[in-house]
């Protein structure tokens, strides 16, 4: 059975919302709402006031992670003031790291059997992952199972997925095998969750670069709207199809950019460890 993506082309705060109640398993408890706090010197990334609507209607708890490389998200100090500088400080803030980290088990891992993820993530019954849709540096693109994987980890964890379990190799190992540690890491979050978990793509402000970059380009096509999904392979499969299939004569560098990087294959290797699906009913709203 295909995967429902639910898919708008308003990209509004209150759309965000109505994106979230389409998909009719409101999420209960302490709610974690992952976003990506962007980089000191970023211009790309989501505002904190327009997903202030959101986070507020679920009264949920805004989490992140610290990094592995330089920067001011590294290491919490600088992190909680990048936060504060960044305005999420007007939310409930948590950076799931801030005192250690956890284990999780990946027995069905392909290329790594464990993901270290800030401990704190046991502090929440569900979680709403809200994704930035936009390219990578190093993934090809970025989306809702990058955010399950590097954004969840902690700055240790982040070192052993991209170094595929050998912190040593943190920029040289294999880069399959990275994006095949990236869905690893994914299916671990995902197992921890289950179906507490939902997850909302936003695709604006398409630049070839992530929200991590200090120094960003600017989108390169024009905005396509909002997609939200029970199921991340589908979410961020459409996400890739869209893209594809625009007009936007700027999508060349972003295609470019996820090509060169081979960004599908991190939504392959989700979909052949048994999660998710990548055939989907595109349903517009």
């Amino acid at each position: 059975m295909k995967s429902k993506v639910y898919f708008s082309k308003t990209i509004t705060p209150e759309k965000v919302i109505e994106m979230y109640k389409v998909l009719e398993k409101p999420l209960q408890g302490n709610i974690a709402i992952k976003v990506h706090s962007g980089e000191a010197g970023n211009q790309n990334y989501l505002r904190p006031e327009f997903l202030k609507p959101m986070i507020e209607y679920l009264n949920g708890t805004v989490v992140e992670a610290n990094t592995a490389y330089e920067g001011m998200r590294n290491e919490t100090k600088k992190h909680k003031q990048l936060l504060k500088d960044h305005k999420w400080d007007i939310f409930k803030v948590d950076i799931l790291d801030e005192e250690g980290q956890i284990k999780l088990d990946i027995p069905n891992g392909k290329v790594i059997k464990e993901n270290y993820v800030g401990k704190n993530i046991k502090n929440y019954d569900s979680v709403l992952v809200l994704s930035h849709f936009k390219g990578h540096p190093m993934g090809g693109y970025g989306g809702a199972i990058k955010q399950l994987s590097i954004g969840f980890a902690s700055s240790f964890g982040k070192k052993y997925i991209h170094g595929v379990g050998n912190i040593d190799n943190f920029w040289t190992a294999d880069h399959d095998k990275f994006l095949e540690a990236m869905a690893d890491a994914a299916s671990s979050v995902m197992d921890m969750f289950k179906d507490k978990i939902l997850y909302i793509n936003i695709m604006c402000n398409m630049s070839v670069d992530c929200d991590c970059c200090e120094v960003a380009k600017d989108p390169c096509m024009k905005d396509i709207g909002i997609l939200s999904s029970t199921d991340p392979v589908a979410l961020d499969q459409a996400c890739i199809d869209l893209v594809y299939n625009s007009n936007d004569p700027g999508k060349a560098d972003l295609i470019e950019r996820i090509e060169s990087r081979n960004g599908i294959h991190t939504i392959e290797a989700l979909y052949n460890l048994g999660y998710g699906n990548r055939e989907y009913e595109l349903i517009e709203i």
